[in-house]
């Protein structure tokens, strides 16, 4: 067979991929309240405005949760007014209840998100209500901020696997999408929380849920544990899913894995889709130089693989210039 021939059967098998990709940022609150180290808020919002110049349109920024249950973001409405509004980008935070939703339309914000488990055990564990009851919340919460002229963003978390339950039913995923969706949430970002998926699971959970919803409806949320979520990834964009959740540096952890690797790198994302003709609207270079500022600011070296790939590049060339 001519090589030729062969590299585009390969190519191929991918089907017709979108042009356009939107990476939603998650560092700022779901990276940032998993690192034990609180940041100023004068830092975050250097982060935050480094995003912004990298090109990034979406991002989340903070969590409107109760301060005794994440300290690191107690200071949502001093960081939103340190940040300002920006034209053509949606700043957006994790709003859990009422209360929460409140303090999120006080501060300007224009989008909300709330959080829902696909697992009893972990609904249980993190916010210690049951799926019902988490839902019940969720479309009290959706409900007011569409009144209130906001959109609404949903979280499903363990969808591809929990830490105390093990598999979750795929049918269990579907009807909660199903009832967030006729509840007026715009967008479902699907959560691997833990990083156990796996490409083939990832198409059978997305074929489930294309059965009732279109594809626009859904956002994918890997975490990189085990090194799968770009193939992950790969599978969402395969079938026409356009927003990812990525962490600028792959920051954050996984909580249920200590030491591992968490969310998928915003670069590493970035880097994938441009290199596959798939334009994000971000400048690649400049968001590794807020890749280097995460960094600095949490003061250790970042998963992501294409920020320490740039990195030492920079770093070699610097070298070879100062011995010549």
């Amino acid at each position: 067979m001519d090589p030729k021939e062969t590299s585009r059967t390969r190519v191929g098998l991918l089907g017709q991929l979108p042009r356009r990709v939107d990476v939603y940022e998650v560092g700022p609150r779901d990276g940032l309240q998993n690192e034990l180290r609180t940041l100023p808020t004068r830092d975050k919002a250097r982060l935050i405005n480094a995003l912004v110049a990298a090109g990034e349109k979406r991002i989340e920024v903070t969590s409107f949760v109760s301060p005794k249950w994440i300290p690191q973001l107690a200071d949502a409405e001093e960081l939103l007014k340190l940040v300002g509004r920006r034209p053509g980008v949606v700043f957006s935070a994790l709003v859990p209840n009422l209360k929460g939703l409140e303090r999120a339309q006080a501060a300007g914000l224009e989008e909300a998100a709330v959080f829902i488990s696909a697992s009893e055990a972990h609904s249980k564990k993190n916010i210690n209500k049951t799926i019902a009851e988490a839902l019940a919340g969720a479309k009290e919460v959706t409900a007011a901020a569409r009144k209130a002229g906001m959109r609404v963003r949903g979280y499903l978390s363990t969808v591809w696997g929990c830490p105390y339950e093990g598999h979750v039913p795929v049918e269990r995923v579907v009807d909660i999408c199903r009832q967030l969706v006729d509840a007026g949430i715009y967008q479902l970002s699907l959560g691997d929380t833990i990083g156990v998926g796996t490409p083939r699971q990832t198409e059978e959970i997305l074929a489930a849920l294309l059965q009732h919803m279109p594809v626009d409806t859904l956002a994918l949320h890997l975490h990189d544990t085990r090194g799968t979520a770009l193939a992950n990834a790969l599978v969402g964009l395969s079938v026409g899913v356009t927003t990812f959740d990525a962490s600028i540096g792959g920051l954050g952890g996984c909580p249920y894995a200590p030491g591992a690797a968490g969310n998928l790198a915003s670069e590493d994302a970035v880097f994938m889709l441009h290199g596959m003709g798939v334009d994000t609207g971000i400048d690649l270079d400049k968001l590794v130089e807020a890749g280097e500022i995460a960094q600095e600011l949490i003061g250790r070296k970042l998963a992501g693989k294409y920020l320490q790939a740039a990195l030492g590049e920079r770093d070699k060339k610097a070298s070879r210039r100062a011995q010549t």
